[in-house]
């Protein structure tokens, strides 16, 4: 529940005691700015006491005051005694239904980037670009639309954009690391080290955000590593491993799970930050998610001639590259051979990738980077089982052995240990 101070009536209420539940004291609630003036209440809040049951940590996104031409209200935060029950509609049950939101859509990117590719196995890196440079229109158009709809203030759009600068660099050195990784490593390699990402960010969030994060949690996120790791060795051969390979393309992987991983820290922190200057709103998603990509894309087109080599791609051939890939996707009349599926797989492809990255950082907002990470890296031995099933465009199917099992136990007993319940003190411990 959010208040703001052009929606409210306010008038007198000579018992402002109703507001407050029975178990909270009144003795060291701080006087009235004009003792003077008789008090108000905002008419929105003194509906019923049902408007009080919010979460506990909405209480820090009220206006701290609410003022009229001479008169104004401090207006201040009351935090539920020890040993009360928890209000309706807690944090807790909203960020579990984001969570599992975001699980599913995490699911079904991955196995219709699978499906997508079918058609477009010929122009991957065509789909990137496509999936780069068209969210920035799209996310751009829903904000301009937002904003005229005053969900978007001029407030939001002020706020610093050397924060999403730095999210662009990362970003785009993220994409260019793991694709020059990519290139040179195994197949079954890429994953597994793709999981450092949830390192990082525990130690980036400690060292950027202040966190700190109790033993269960530390240990449950290894866990969840350690059984998305062994899930994915079940279809890998040893021939396939790093034997052949230096030690310099898995430390450029690493790197890149390092890059990503400091992107969404800094994304988390945008939003713990503007909602400080934004007096308790935290900025919306499309914001963060408009000047993000916006200059993500900027820095992936400085680097396209590099990217593109590394696809093998050489860079005169890229515009005649564009339009064959531009052709398939379209497949106009469904005639073109190899790029059966086209355009449907890769647009529902797009619409669910686009999905899940506003489910991502909507969770991001509501909770924290590293739960959403858990919530993604979930996603993958439920993603690998589906894939292992006769779908269509992917007949046969595929078979999993005892080492997926196990990975698959061991990570959702990672994922109990992290949501151990904490004390109270640490659970509502401030950013």
């Amino acid at each position: 529940m959010e208040l703001s101070a052009a929606a409210l009536h306010l008038r007198h209420y000579r018992a402002p005691c109703l507001l407050l539940p029975r178990s909270v004291s009144r003795p060291n609630l701080p006087p009235l700015r004009f003792p003077m003036v008789s008090p108000v209440a905002p008419l929105a809040v003194r509906l019923n006491h049902r408007d009080l049951e919010f979460p506990a940590s909405s209480w820090n996104r009220l206006p701290v005051n609410f003022s009229t031409k001479r008169k104004s209200l401090a207006l201040i935060p009351v935090r539920a005694s020890k040993g009360e029950m928890k209000p309706l509609g807690s944090d807790s049950g909203r960020i579990v239904i984001a969570s599992t939101i975001t699980i599913v859509f995490a699911v079904l990117n991955r196995v219709l980037y699978k499906l997508a590719l079918v058609p477009m196995k010929e122009y991957p890196f065509f789909l990137a670009q496509v999936t780069t440079f068209g969210y920035v229109a799209v996310y751009f158009s829903i904000l301009l639309f937002r904003y005229r709809a005053g969900i978007v203030t001029k407030e939001m759009l002020a706020l610093p954009k050397s924060r999403f600068i730095a999210v662009g660099i990362l970003e785009a050195l993220g994409v260019a690391s793991g694709m020059s990784a990519g290139a040179m490593l195994p197949g079954p390699v890429i994953p597994i080290l793709s999981q450092t990402f949830l390192v990082w960010q525990l130690i980036l969030s400690c060292l950027i955000l202040g966190r700190k994060y109790s033993f269960n949690q530390v240990f449950g996120c290894f866990l969840v590593t350690a059984g998305v790791v062994i899930a994915m060795a079940s279809g890998a051969n040893k021939d396939q491993f790093l034997s052949e390979v230096g030690l310099l393309w898995p430390i450029l992987m690493v790197a890149s799970s390092a890059f990503q991983a400091a992107a969404s820290i800094i994304k988390e922190f945008v939003f713990i930050d503007g909602a400080k200057r934004l007096q308790g709103r935290p900025p919306d998603i499309f914001v963060v998610n408009s000047f993000g990509s916006g200059f993500q894309a900027l820095f992936v087109f400085l680097l396209l001639p590099f990217l593109s080599n590394i696809r093998g791609i050489p860079f005169a051939e890229l515009p005649a590259y564009l339009r064959s890939g531009a052709a398939c996707f379209l497949n106009i009349g469904g005639r073109m051979e190899g790029c059966e599926g086209a355009p449907f797989l890769p647009l529902f492809f797009i619409a669910l990738n686009m999905a899940f990255n506003i489910s991502l950082l909507n969770l991001v907002k509501m909770s924290s980077a590293l739960v959403s990470s858990l919530a993604a890296t979930v996603a993958v031995p439920i993603a690998i089982y589906i894939l292992s099933l006769p779908l269509p465009y992917i007949p046969g199917g595929a078979s999993l052995n005892a080492y997926f099992v196990t990975g698959a136990a061991i990570l959702f007993m990672g994922l109990i240990m992290y949501n151990i319940p904490q004390s109270a003190k640490q659970h509502h411990k401030n950013d």
